[in-house]
């Protein structure tokens, strides 16, 4: 669409921000005056000053102006701008006892300063205020806000002669103007009641100097005052010539006072010559004045205008009852200080009171009020309009003095809404009516718009419940209490809103030509009329005497136009309250509008009481091309565009700084945010009702039809199916343009904008959004509002700098241009028919999701545009609410739409990921992503298998996504289904690392079954290899992979691996777990790894021996360099070693051996587990052990020596030991096995072990009685007596050797006994006690005498001669027996 058509009129924004109350600094001015007694009152008024540079973009003071208003003793100034928001910008000047005169404010620039000059009927006073540009030095003024030049007020000293200064006399002036001459005198000038003009003068600011005081007469002549002394006013004066209005013009060097008095004549003063240079009588210009030249004109006024081509006009209101005119005149230099009025144009305005008008150099513009005390305002160009027609400006009516309730609305809901919406009410008069609601009880400080909605709720609440004096009510009585009530609060809200609304001025910028309707409580802004706005606003007098409109060329369809416009503003007409409501109701709840604008159609011909519908048919009648005049009004409604808003929102590259930081504030301040805003919801309120009026009327000519189509049929086809669709769409367009506008942003807490801000950060949509950072305390922006702000205002304002460049225009700060063009580009950017989705974007990034869904609720069974993207919005709002079912359905209904809307390509554009091909699948991957940032993992699982059937030709992408699936599955305890998508994965690598996870993962969990049972398939030398490598790397006491690993193979019956991983684990438990339980566990270990050999057939009982070196190994490790990071030598191959069943019983029965030795003693625990078979022998034989030492030597085949003499040892100890070593000897004694021979009598520890010394020596036989021999020899050594039972038992075993220890040990006298002990057996006398079967004799086998040892004892013997007696008992034994020995082999020879 083109830029929208504007027409001559314009419409009121009223643009108020909602606060309670500006401010106000109160600055009291007291010069010590007293009141004049029987004063006049003076009546309110206002005024602006806008700054010269006000029009230029890169000036500090663009689009900044001071307004005020007076009212008694009191100026209440404000500075304000449309594109920053300015601090400390209020202040309330009091000036004691005086009175403000009407036209007594005036403002002034100069280079360095704002100078405020203010008249009373008592005294003057000058305000010297810093300018602007003095301010900020810089011209790079980059904040949003800014201080006011009020800033510093309060520091002045008002009082001083300086600033102030008192009224001489009693001259009680009544009205004055003021001006700043060039060398800084400040001038006032001054009327006075009985005539002539008074002019006070103050010095320049700095200087030393008096008042002085200047009186002009009308007789020319002048009589100077100084100092304080008072003027003589001459009694001969006619009062005639009392001035109702002045104005001051500096012209050249001299400077014109302009008296408009009260005989009806305009004078003009030289100020340099102090005389009257013109006289002219306004009723020259007035027709048919007789009887007016009578009456005073008490009501006159006079306005100035300068312009350089045109020079200086006036504007002279003659208020006469019935009849008052506008004047305009040019004055003429006729040389020699010569002047004469040449008259411009005569206008007539039947209004009755006119409050203010205001001048320009083309315009007047007028404000009066009405017999009902509202405002009209109109404008009209003076210089080309020969038929006086004076333009409309559409001023806002006040709020409905009636709240219309629907059956099923809630009364308190109805008026709350109401009374804070945006447009109807500012904060002060609800907070005014509060205070009254209230009875004044405490004052109400400054609450957020929230807190004074309960405020307002409690209040009323409050009232209700203490009227009631019954305690039960029906809800029918109860619903009508709440309506009483509540109307009485809203009525009291009506008044103070009517009373703030009061006209005080009128103000038309000359630089921006920015007009501003002055109120009481607040500045209302003029803004063009969009010509298709015009012809629905138009007053019935203005709207059926045009004969044009700007909406076409065409003169034919041009009237057609103007004729529908007048059928639908009798439609309007007859559309009731009630009608109108349904028709509301309907759009809100999603109905037909062409099937509601049916039903309201049959309501009006049902009531149709006036026939109003015959006289609409005599119109339509009248109309020669309908369709073509709908189509124009359709196409001048449609805000439909092709190209995007903006573009990409940045200022053209060729740009300035300076210029880009002044765009970056164009229009930028809360009042101009609110203006625009509230400009777009007038605009969107006006053609809602425009389209409803003519949905109904499309729907009256189909009833109609041939009676007033002269097309006939084919036009009333075009019509229903072309026309009455468009003129649906719209209407629902401009509804929800129209709900948005006046919909509240809520306030966000923070922890819900870091949420939010973390969820944009993972969508990659933007950084931080533009939190709205100026808002006010009480100014609570609609959506619109906050959009126009973060967004949209940016894209506007780059949009329009580009046109204008392109065009080579000027025009960016001229308000009529300006502010249309910003309200026509917002209301594009809304459309929701256009490509541009920044609007549901905002909305989602600061957090507005109760908003956002409504918006995509109302334009969703109608708007084909961006339907995708409205899906992903809701999706988003149902995730902040927690509705994450409802989320995903969104989230998948939007993926149909990614390739074709711009927003959802941008939201995959930015994914960096190249695991995605397409960009619906890069869309998955970000919705995934947003999903696993929520949190939501049953929701990421459904969509990735969503998105698995869109990826089916895409490896990668089925990788990434089942790995999701995995992680999800794993995460919520799935394990099943883990396994199944590991299963799934196409990709190795990724299958690997997720086959990894779910071992570690279950293991932490113990998990365990459920980790042997999976299958497996293709997969297990994987897993094996995953689990051999975790157990290796991993400290074995905390961890249980080995456990697994025994189990995984049990339970697929490979138990020669099972027993492999359980001799690996024994082995490493006996290096690493030095401890008695590490001991438990490898004696368990070797004992299962025996018990899965057994299992297999016995030529398989076999396993392989680990390597020691490979559980060692670091894992990642580097395979060149060892730990020192030098080249490491080449691997060693190493010899593989066979383990068989009978080598893992002798590994388990010394590991057992180590585990009983750690149980007795605990410190061997530490060197037990690593020590060989032998020195295991030793470790046992000193901690007592014997029958672990025995069974040792038995499996290894070790000499059981060690052990005999270790216990023989302990006998020892013990046969010599105390008490103490008794005790101690039982625990090791306990620990071996006894024989369990019952003995009667009680025997010591001493007699236990020399038994079990016995026993060990029967059960464990030698063949050469070793055992005996190695014991016997121990005790010899320690010169411990034989005990008879071992001399007994080695007798038998090997006489000869005992022979032999006791010739060692020097004991003659046994060996000697033993000889002869042998002898007598070998003779046949106790034979059986030294193992001698049979004795000596002539059959019995050959018997024989160890006679080495005993030639040894005789010869020892022999040399001693202590035994002598002994010597002979052996050498006479032997004798005996040699001779014996003679007999038998004697006969034994006889008997060969």
């Amino acid at each position: 669409m083109a830029a929208a058509v504007l027409e001559r009129s314009f419409i009121e924004i009223c643009g108020f921000e909602r606060e309670t109350l500006h401010r106000f600094r109160e600055v009291t001015v007291d010069l010590g005056v007293s009141a004049l007694p029987g004063g006049v009152k003076f009546p309110d008024s206002a005024g602006a000053f806008h700054y010269g540079e006000s029009g230029k973009l890169l000036s500090v003071t663009s689009n900044r102006f001071i307004h005020w208003c007076t009212s008694g003793d009191s100026v209440q100034l404000v500075e304000q701008s449309l594109d920053t928001n300015l601090l400390n910008n209020a202040v309330r000047l009091r000036l004691s006892q005086c009175s403000v005169l009407p036209g007594g404010v005036h403002i002034q620039e100069t280079l360095n300063n704002v100078v405020i000059l203010v008249s009373t009927n008592q005294s003057v006073h000058r305000l010297l205020l810093p300018h602007p540009s003095r301010m900020y030095r810089s011209d790079l003024v980059t904040e949003l806000h800014m201080q006011s030049v009020f800033t510093d007020v309060g520091k002045l000293s008002l009082q001083d002669a300086a600033h102030s200064a008192v009224i001489p006399g009693s001259l009680s002036p009544s009205t004055g103007t003021a001006w700043l001459s060039q060398s800084g005198e400040a001038h006032y000038a001054l009327a006075a009641p009985a005539g002539g003009i008074v002019v006070l003068s103050l010095p320049p600011h700095g200087t030393q100097g008096s008042v002085s005081v200047v009186e002009l007469k009308r007789s020319s002549m002048m009589r100077r005052f100084s100092g304080w002394m008072p003027t003589a006013i001459r009694g001969d004066q006619s009062p005639s010539d009392r001035a109702l209005s002045l104005a001051v013009r500096e012209l050249e060097e001299d400077c014109f006072i302009f008296a408009l008095c009260q005989d009806h004549k305009l004078r003009m003063w030289s100020f340099t010559e102090q005389a009257c240079v013109l006289e002219a009588d306004m009723l020259d210009y007035m027709p048919a004045c007789k009887g007016v030249k009578r009456n005073p004109g008490n009501g006159h006024r006079l306005r100035l205008a300068f312009s350089p081509n045109t020079g200086l006009c006036l504007c002279v209101y003659l208020a006469v009852p019935q009849r008052g005119q506008f004047t305009v005149l040019q004055l003429v230099a006729a040389g020699n200080q010569r002047y004469s009025l040449e008259h411009i144009s005569s206008l007539f305005t039947t209004q009755e009171t006119l409050v203010d008008f205001s001048l320009t150099p083309t315009d007047i513009w007028g404000v009066w009020v009405d017999e009902s005390n509202a405002a009209v305002v109109k404008y009209i160009n003076f210089e080309d309009n020969s038929a006086g027609q004076w333009n409309q400006v559409f001023v806002q009516p006040p709020p409905e003095e009636e709240v219309h309730i629907g059956a099923d609305q809630d009364p308190r809901e109805t008026y709350l809404e109401v009374l804070f919406s945006p447009l109807r009410f500012t904060a002060s008069a609800i907070v005014k009516a509060l205070q009254i609601f209230r009875r004044g009880s405490e004052r109400i400080s400054d609450l957020s718009w929230d807190s004074l909605k309960k405020e307002v709720t409690v209040a009323v609440e409050t009232e209700l419940q203490s009227s009631v004096t019954e305690f039960e009510f029906s809800q029918e009585d109860y619903r009508q209490l709440q309506v009483e009530f509540w109307s009485r609060f809203y009525a009291c809200c009506l008044q103070y809103q009517e009373s703030l609304s009061e006209p005080l001025g009128l103000t038309v910028s000359p630089n921006t030509h920015m007009a501003c309707l002055l109120k009481k409580g607040f500045v209302s802004f003029l803004l063009p009329c969009f010509a298709v706005d015009h012809l629905y606003l138009s007053y019935d007098e203005y709207l059926f005497s045009e004969e044009e409109t700007p909406l076409t060329e065409e003169p034919e369809v041009g009237r057609d136009v103007l004729q529908l416009v007048q059928c639908l503003r009798l439609v309007s007409d007859a559309v009731s309250g009630e009608m109108a409501y349904e028709m509301e109701k309907a759009l809100e709840h999603l109905q037909s509008p062409e099937r509601a604008a049916e039903l309201v159609l049959e309501n009006m011909l049902s009531n149709d009481s006036d026939n109003v519908i015959e006289d609409i048919q005599n119109k339509l009648q009248d109309i020669r091309n309908p369709l073509a005049a709908m189509m124009v009004l359709l196409r001048e409604m449609d805000l439909e565009t092709d190209s995007e808003v903006g573009g990409d929102g940045h200022l053209t590259p060729g740009a300035s700084v300076n210029t880009r930081i002044s765009l970056s504030q164009l229009y930028g301040s809360s009042s101009a945010v609110s203006v625009v805003c509230q400009a777009v919801c007038h605009m969107t309120m006006t053609r809602a009702l425009f389209c409803r009026d003519l949905l109904i009327l499309q729907k009256l000519y189909l009833r109609f039809g041939d009676n007033v189509f002269l097309g006939g049929g084919s036009q009333l086809l075009q019509l229903q199916q072309d026309l009455i669709p468009r003129c649906s769409g719209l209407l629902s367009s401009y509804y929800l343009l129209k709900h948005i506008s006046q919909s509240l942003a809520s306030s966000v807490p923070m922890d819900i904008i870091d949420a939010n801000l973390q969820h944009l950060t993972v969508l990659q949509l933007s950084d931080t959004p533009a939190q709205s950072c100026n808002r006010s305390v009480l100014s609570p922006q609609t959506v619109v509002e906050l959009f126009y702000q973060t967004v949209g205002r940016k894209l506007i304002i780059s949009q329009m700098y580009c046109q204008q460049q392109q065009q080579q225009g000027n025009s960016l700060l001229l308000w009529t241009h300006s502010i249309s063009n910003v309200v026509n580009l917002l209301a594009q950017l809304l459309w929701p028919s256009n490509p541009g989705f920044q609007f549901p974007e905002c909305l989602m990034a600061n957090c507005q999701y109760t908003q956002l869904q409504e918006y995509v609720r109302l334009i969703g069974p109608w708007c084909q545009v961006n339907i995708g993207s409205c899906r992903f919005m809701l999706g988003q709002c149902y995730l902040a609410n927690g509705e994450g079912q409802k989320a995903l359905q969104c989230f998948q209904e939007a993926a149909t739409e990614v390739e074709k809307e711009d927003f959802l390509l941008r939201l995959t554009g930015s994914e960096d990921e190249d695991a995605a091909s397409t960009p619906r699948l890069q869309y998955y991957n970000k919705v995934l992503r947003l999903l696993e940032d929520v949190g939501l993992p049953e929701l990421v699982i459904q969509l990735a298998s969503l998105a698995i059937t869109e990826a089916a030709s895409d490896i990668n992408s089925q990788a990434a996504l089942w790995t999701r699936i995995f992680k999800h599955h794993l995460d919520l305890g799935h394990n099943a289904e883990a396994y199944e998508a590991l299963t799934q994965n196409p990709d190795c690598s990724m299958q690997l690392d997720c086959l990894r996870q779910l071992v570690v993962v279950l293991c932490e969990r113990s998990q365990l079954q459920d980790l042997v049972q999976f299958s497996y398939v293709n997969l297990h030398d994987q897993v094996v290899g995953i689990i051999e490598s975790r157990a290796r790397s991993l400290d074995l006491l905390s961890h249980n992979y080995y456990e697994l690993l025994y189990a995984f193979h049990i339970n697929r019956h490979n138990y020669r691996k099972a027993g492999t991983v359980m001799f690996e684990l024994g082995m490493r438990l006996g290096r690493e777990v030095r401890t008695r339980l590490g001991l438990q566990k490898q004696v368990n270990c070797y004992l299962a790894a025996l018990n899965c050999l057994r299992l297999i057939r016995p030529e398989y009982a076999w396993i392989v021996q680990p390597a020691a070196g490979a559980t060692y190994e670091r894992p990642g490790a580097s395979p060149k360099r060892n730990s020192d990071g030098e080249f490491s030598s080449e691997p060693v191959k190493r010899q593989v070693d066979i383990l068989e069943l009978k080598d893992l019983e002798k590994e388990y029965i010394l590991s057992r051996s180590r585990l009983t030795l750690a149980q007795h003693h605990p410190p061997s625990a530490a060197i037990a587990g690593t020590a060989s078979p032998v020195e295991m022998v030793s470790l046992l034989v000193q901690t007592g052990l014997f029958d672990s030492a025995l069974s040792v030597c038995q499996t290894f085949n070790l000499n059981l020596t060690s052990v005999f003499e270790g216990l023989t040892f302990k006998c020892i100890k013990l046969q010599f030991g105390g008490e103490e070593t008794q005790n101690e000897a039982w625990s090791w004694l306990a620990a071996n096995q006894l024989s369990s021979v019952v003995n009667t009598k009680e025997s010591s520890a001493t007699d236990e072990a020399w038994r079990l010394l016995s026993s060990y020596l029967d059960l464990h036989p030698s063949s050469n009685g070793q055992h005996h021999r190695c014991v016997i020899n121990k005790l010899l050594s320690h010169a411990v007596p034989l005990p008879d039972w071992l001399i007994s038992s080695y007798k038998g075993v090997d006489a000869a050797s005992l022979l032999r220890l006791y010739l060692n040990f020097d004991l003659l006298d046994a060996a000697a006994d033993l000889v002869l002990e042998y002898i007598d057996a070998l003779l046949g006398r106790g034979h059986q006690y030294f193992g001698i079967e049979r004795p000596l004799s002539a059959t019995s086998s050959s018997v024989w005498l160890p006679y080495t040892s005993i030639d040894q004892l005789l010869q020892t013997l022999n040399e001693t001669q202590t035994n002598s007696s002994m010597y002979n008992k052996v050498r006479d034994k032997l004798a005996d027996y040699h001779r014996l020995v003679e007999q038998t082999t004697k006969r034994r020879l006889a008997t060969r």
